[in-house]
């Protein structure tokens, strides 16, 4: 399935891997540069602005090459406006696979011509179904294709598109039910998700190609995300006021409003306590997100104090918070500690650093032999010498 040389996808964990020990002073420039010189790898950009240049390049490309088929088709079919949609995905399929077999990957070239395809895929969809309505048929055909796409190219855009066509299915499939669909949408919306972080979770724990690991934790961070905001108070009322007509007097409130309130204030300490327990950086920033957004529920319905107040008091509670959680980790050395960390993501490293330096120079570990030097018979700590030269 995979378009790509899985010798290559090793060997791009591999250097970047290489680059995380160097930057930890684990191994030298020179170490690292021998390690790039000897382990081939693809066409592939991570400086993100020279990306955004050449995907701006491809998309250039990608609309000339639809152009000139369009200038071509309109001059003898008045039907081609319903199949230009598929034609135009059949040219980014061909320049996706051209350029995946030219060992381009992540280049900026090829994500031009991926997402090309998605969004023709569900354009083409749009006009034959004219699913004006509901969007289900469109939203299917996107996830289905974004999947094959990430399964196909491993891009990691078209996993971020999958995870929201996804999540528009589910959706659009409860706004076809009714009433009953729409009432229902949170706690189904926080079930599916939890039950999907909770697949991708053991995914990962049981991972053996490591180049879909990014692909993973992508989605088993949206799930995280659509969790926490499936039943969050401001998202359900609000929804609730536009799907079902719902319009809250004062003095009333939606629902199961107590159980939506203690979510919202619940779920994201249950996030930080989790990831200062298992060091999930990723799950860390997630959390810091959920808790400012429970502050902006609280402010967008209750205001208690004027905002310059809030600001100020709010910004001196985190410095206190700050200051006082400095002190005390700065010099820890292990666990929870302020001290920086010599590799980002230490967690997925996977012993590199041997396999680095044994896949690249065949070198065995280290044995320690005893030295045939008969040392001098001096004293101090048995390693002097004696009177005699």
């Amino acid at each position: 399935m995979i378009v790509h040389d899985k010798n290559l996808l090793n060997n791009l964990f591999l250097t970047q891997e290489a680059d995380s020990l160097e930057s930890g002073g684990f191994i030298s420039k020179e170490q690292k540069k021998i390690i790039r010189n000897q382990l081939p790898s693809f066409k592939i950009q991570n400086n993100i602005l020279v990306r955004l240049g050449f995907f701006l390049l491809g998309s250039f490309l990608y609309s000339s090459i639809c152009s000139f088929i369009s200038l071509i088709a309109l001059s003898g079919a008045e039907s081609f406006f319903k199949i230009c949609c598929f034609l135009f995905a059949g040219v980014g399929i061909a320049g996706a696979e051209f350029l995946s077999n030219s060992k381009y990957y992540r280049h900026g070239l090829d994500d031009a011509f991926i997402l090309g395809i998605l969004l023709n895929v569900g354009g083409a969809v749009f006009i034959l179904t004219e699913d004006f309505e509901t969007g289900l048929t469109p939203a299917i055909f996107v996830a289905i294709a974004s999947f094959l796409t990430y399964k196909r190219y491993l891009h990691l855009l078209s996993m971020l598109v999958f995870c929201l066509a996804g999540s528009a299915v589910l959706f659009f499939g409860l706004f076809e039910i009714g009433d009953i669909g729409k009432t229902i949408l949170p706690f189904v919306a926080m079930l599916a998700s939890a039950g999907f972080y909770f697949f991708t979770k053991q995914k990962i724990k049981n991972l053996k190609e490591v180049y879909y690991y990014n692909g993973l934790l992508l989605a088993n961070s949206f799930c995280l995300i659509l969790f926490y905001l499936s039943c969050n108070y401001l998202v359900v009322r609000e929804l609730s006021a536009e799907l079902l007509g719902i319009d809250v007097q004062p003095g009333q409130d939606i629902p199961f409003a107590y159980f939506f309130y203690a979510f919202t204030f619940i779920v994201p300490v249950v996030y930080l306590v989790q990831a200062l327990k298992t060091k999930d950086r990723v799950m860390l920033w997630i959390s810091f997100g959920a808790i400012a957004f429970t502050v902006f529920t609280i402010r967008f319905y209750y205001s208690v104090l004027p905002i310059e107040a809030a600001l100020t008091i709010g910004g001196l509670v985190m410095f206190v918070i700050a200051y006082f959680s400095i002190q005390k980790l700065k010099n820890k050395e292990s666990g929870l500690t302020f001290k920086p960390d010599r590799i980002n993501h230490s967690t997925a490293i996977l012993n590199a650093q041997a396999l680095i330096v044994a896949s690249t120079f065949g070198m065995k570990p280290e044995v320690k032999t005893e030295s045939p030097m008969d040392f001098g018979g001096g004293g101090f700590s048995g390693g002097g010498s004696g009177e005699s030269f």
